[in-house]
This record gives C-alpha cells, sequence and structure tokens, in this order.
C-alpha cells in the first residue's frame, strides 16, 4: 500500500528558496504549547457540563498567555475603536474600548484528551466594564496537526491548478467544509485568510458549538438553524465590530456529518474538506471511514471533480504494533498511526480517486498526528517509476512556497509536508 517519497537531493531547496522571508510571530508556535499544555494548576475552569453525544465531560480551560505583550494592547484598542465608528457612523461620540488580556482556552473531553486549543481577547467598553466580549484570534493555530492539515491541503490544491490567487482576494468563490468543530480555530483561520472562502462546518454535538460560541470566542451570527436559516435574526453590535465581513461566510451547522452530506438540500460542490472528527474517547466514527459507507460514496461526488481536496487528520497513540499487518512494520513506526489507517487511507483513496488524483500521508511534527490528503486534481505522473514522484513532489513543494508567501502564514509550509511523506498505493 505504501511508498516512500525520495527527497532527490538538496535541489528543491537550492531552486525553490532563495531567500528566508520575514515572517511575522507565530502566536500558535509550539514552543508556546507549555502555557496550556502542561497541568492544570495556573488554568481556570470556565466551562463544565457532560454531552449526550459520545462526548462525555466536556470543559473549557482558561491559561494566561504570554502573547502579545501588553505594549501591542493598544493598537487593537484603536482597530476596536476604529471598527466601531465606522458601523455606527450616526454615533457623534468616540467610543472606546479597553483590552483586558489574552487567554489560551483549550476545549477537553473527559478531563483528558485536549481537543482544541484557541487564543482569544478579551475587551469592554470603557463605558461600561461589564460588557466584556471575547474574541477568537483567527490568525493563531496552536495545534500542529492543524498547520499540517492548512500547509499540505492548500499546497495540493495550488499543485491541482486550482486559482487560489483570485480566491485568497476575494474574486472567486471557494468552497469549503470542515467536519468536525470543536474550538472553531481552523475555519476562522480559512476564512480570514481566504476572503473568497465560504466555510460550512458540521458538528455533532451542541454542547461543542456552546462552548466554542461562548467560551471560545467564535462568532455567533455562524449559527444556523435546522430550517437552513441563520439561528439569529441578525449579528449584535460586538459580532459586527468583531466579524463584519467575515461571520457572513462562515455556517455552522449542529448536525451528523452522514446526514449532511446525505441528505443536505443545498448539495454544495466543495473546493476543500477537512475532516477531522473524534469523539470523547478519541475515536474517529467508522462510518466516516467504511469503505461501504454512504458517507463515502456520497463525498466523493460532492468534491470538486478537476481539483477537490480532502484533507483528513489520523490520530492514535496507541496500538501501533497492531497495525495492519499488510503494510511493513517499520513503516507502522515511522508513522505513528493506529491500527485502522491503512484501512482508512485505502477506503478514501477508493472512493475519491478514480481515473485521476492520488493519496498520500504525512506525519505531523511534535504530535501523534498524521495528515491523508486525498486530491482529484493532484496526479504523480507516470506512477512510481523513477523520478517521476521526485518531479511531483517538487511540484507540491514549489506551491507550498507560493501559499506560504500568498497567504502570508507565519509558519513555514514546507516543515509540515516533508516529513515521511508516503503515497497510497
Amino acid at each position: 500500500m505504501w511508498r516512500g517519497a525520495r527527497w532527490s537531493s538538496k535541489s528543491i531547496y537550492r531552486r525553490l528558496y532563495t531567500a528566508a522571508r520575514r515572517r511575522s510571530e507565530d502566536e500558535g508556535d509550539w514552543c508556546y504549547s507549555s502555557e496550556w499544555w502542561g497541568t492544570d494548576y495556573n488554568g481556570q475552569t470556565v466551562l463544565r457540563s457532560i454531552s449526550d453525544k459520545g462526548n462525555g465531560v466536556v470543559s473549557v480551560i482558561a491559561y494566561p498567555s504570554s502573547r502579545p505583550s501588553q505594549v501591542y494592547w493598544s493598537e487593537m484598542e484603536n482597530w476596536l475603536q476604529q471598527r466601531y465608528a465606522d458601523l455606527q457612523p450616526g454615533y457623534t461620540q468616540k467610543e472606546r474600548f479597553r483590552v483586558i488580556g489574552y487567554q489560551w482556552r483549550v476545549l477537553k473531553f473527559n478531563d483528558d484528551t485536549r481537543q482544541s486549543a484557541v487564543k482569544i481577547m478579551a475587551a469592554c467598553k470603557e463605558s461600561d466594564p461589564h460588557s466584556m466580549f471575547f474574541m477568537q484570534q483567527p490568525h493563531c493555530l496552536a495545534t500542529p496537526y492543524l498547520k499540517s492539515m492548512v500547509s499540505v491541503g492548500l499546497a495540493t490544491i495550488a499543485a491541482s491548478d486550482y486559482d487560489l490567487t483570485n480566491a485568497m482576494h476575494g474574486k472567486k468563490s471557494m468552497n469549503i467544509l470542515c467536519i468536525g468543530h470543536g474550538g472553531g480555530s481552523l475555519p476562522l483561520f480559512l476564512a480570514s485568510k481566504i476572503q473568497g472562502a465560504k466555510v460550512h462546518i458540521v458538528e455533532i454535538d451542541p454542547l461543542v458549538i456552546s462552548a466554542s460560541i461562548q467560551a471560545m470566542g467564535f462568532p455567533a451570527f455562524s449559527l444556523m438553524a435546522p430550517s437552513g436559516g441563520r439561528a439569529n435574526s441578525g449579528p449584535d453590535t460586538f459580532d459586527n465590530v468583531l466579524w463584519k465581513g467575515l461571520h457572513e461566510r462562515i455556517f455552522l451547522y449542529k448536525s451528523d456529518a452522514e446526514d449532511f452530506i446525505l441528505r443536505n438540500s443545498t448539495k454544495e460542490l466543495y473546493d476543500m474538506v477537512f475532516i477531522d472528527a473524534y469523539d470523547g474517547d478519541d475515536i474517529f466514527p467508522h462510518k466516516l471511514w467504511d469503505a461501504q459507507s454512504p458517507f463515502l460514496q456520497e463525498l466523493s461526488s460532492r468534491i470538486h471533480p478537476r481539483h477537490g481536496t480532502v484533507v483528513v487528520n489520523l490520530h492514535a497513540d496507541s496500538d501501533i504494533l497492531d497495525a495492519d499487518r499488510s503494510a511493513p512494520s517499520v513503516l507502522e513506526h515511522l508513522l505513528p498511526m493506529g491500527k485502522y489507517v491503512s484501512t482508512i487511507c485505502r477506503a478514501y483513496k477508493n472512493a475519491m480517486v478514480q481515473s485521476r488524483g492520488s493519496a498520500f500521508v504525512v506525519s505531523v511534527p511534535w504530535v501523534c498526528n498524521s495528515s491523508l490528503v486525498v486530491s482529484k486534481g493532484f496526479t504523480v505522473s507516470g506512477g512510481l517509476r523513477a523520478g517521476r514522484w521526485d518531479s511531483s513532489l517538487e511540484h507540491l513543494v514549489s506551491k507550498a512556497f507560493e501559499v506560504e508567501h500568498l497567504l502570508d502564514l507565519p509558519f513555514p509550509c514546507l516543515d509540515y509536508i516533508k516529513r515521511n511523506l508516503m503515497l497510497v498505493d
């Protein structure tokens, strides 16, 4: 099933990486994980309840954040003031805002599994200190596997001749589906970086949705009603100040993923699909990867036939030695994944890739995750004959650099593409 990609000497670096660009600070860099990953001695529980959708005890823990430092808070206060003035043209008195601080907010299942981590800003109006509101920081991806999904997914669709430049500038629409919501950092990041992105989110657990909105600063106006319209008739003032121009492009549905794909009446054709759906026991639901499931068959028909790209988060930190015996055991040690990974990869490839396209897996640095990418547009010409895969890989890497510069990413895409890249046969 698996074949490894060979990195052809240093030619890729020489030709494609001529100079390191100056990046803005990555506030979600793994070096800050000690602020929220460790013990709960400095954490404060801000939400805790019991899910009836298989997630057990759902809680949100708040931790202090060291970035951005207080010297930069005034910039955000000025931005809030200007946004408020722009959206309230009849308001003559300038409203002043005060930033109270920044925190990490970590969503946990069963007090153990860290489902997601986001950074929020807390602020209020100076005239009303009780008017506190939270804003999730859309530029911050705290967990490495999300950076992997973004990097390898966008590089792959760009390598499939998709016009990402016009989508980024809002000159064309880009339909994205996120299955699994968590704190919502992935859809917020995509919507903020790609002006033409229209992001649908499917989350089965209403408690997770409530946690993201009430405690993790996700825009409330994004929530959809069962009827198909917005759950809220209109955004409130603070929602508009924080998210105007962005929350209109995010659609958060409370739904089972299979039901949404099979029964959603809009029948959107998606350019990209991101799947990160694990329950409180850290289990990826069988019906979302069963080769015989109607979900996979219908999902294949709902992604664009020329460039449609699906990215799946694969996670397991145990059972490596029980991995699928059809794959070389050494590979299962290179890829820290569980015993069903080979089956999952085959199921997605067989369902999505027919006459053209490819599927591959990359390992994620620092954590026990890998990203599976299935593309209808990125093809390894000539299969795996000598030199062919190297040429396709070089094209993928070149697109990774383009994506990194185009979207002004604070992290290097290549770091999340090059690690243990394996082609799915």
